[in-house]
């Protein structure tokens, strides 16, 4: 059973990947369109291949320390890859009426380069969290709010940030949890 989470895991990092690759980091496309359609299934099928694995590997118990090193790999790569179609879908849904209009939340212009830095924040998080260092986690988020405290003031980029970083924080620390139930 604990190689159906390494399955689950990895297909999580791989879905992850093409949709950031399909949709290139770009939350623009309102859920009524095809693109947005396509964004929120995505989102859900992530959704779904983690809980999945987290499912089995609660249940599997302890792992061998192989499966246990490759879950912690493929954990992070989930982490890095999966929690930007995760992050574009809940930032949509936090404004649905203006995710495609200049200047919403929904607006990638907003906070340019938020993809990126959400995928170093991501691993950065679920690699904290798995090397047994839980006090990382205020550090990585301190360095990001630091980086953005000049663009915060515009109430549109402070929403984004707010709701961008929670639920890439969540996607992270979940993947982590995953690969922790490996170990037992």
């Amino acid at each position: 059973m604990t190689l159906l989470v390494l399955v689950f895991l990895g297909l999580a990092a791989l879905l992850g990947g093409v949709l950031v690759l399909q949709l290139g980091g770009r939350s623009r496309a309102p859920a009524r369109t095809a693109r947005g359609r396509r964004a929120w299934a995505g989102a859900a099928g992530l959704l779904g291949l983690l809980a999945v694995a987290a499912v089995l590997a609660w249940s599997a118990g302890p792992a061998e320390a192989p499966v246990v090193a490759a879950g912690t790999v493929l954990a992070v790569l989930a982490a890095g890859l999966g929690g930007g179609p995760v992050a574009a879908a809940v930032l949509t849904a936090a404004d649905p009426t203006r995710a495609a209009a200049a200047g919403g939340v929904g607006d990638p212009e907003v906070l340019r380069g938020g993809a990126w830095i959400g995928v170093l924040e991501r691993v950065a998080v679920a690699g904290t969290l798995l090397a047994g260092w839980p006090e990382g986690l205020p550090v990585v988020l301190a360095v990001k709010g630091l980086g953005r405290f000049a663009e915060l003031k515009a109430s549109a980029a402070a929403e984004r940030f707010i709701i961008g970083t929670l639920t890439s924080v969540l996607w992270a620390v979940a993947c982590a949890g995953t690969a922790v139930l490996l170990r037992g």
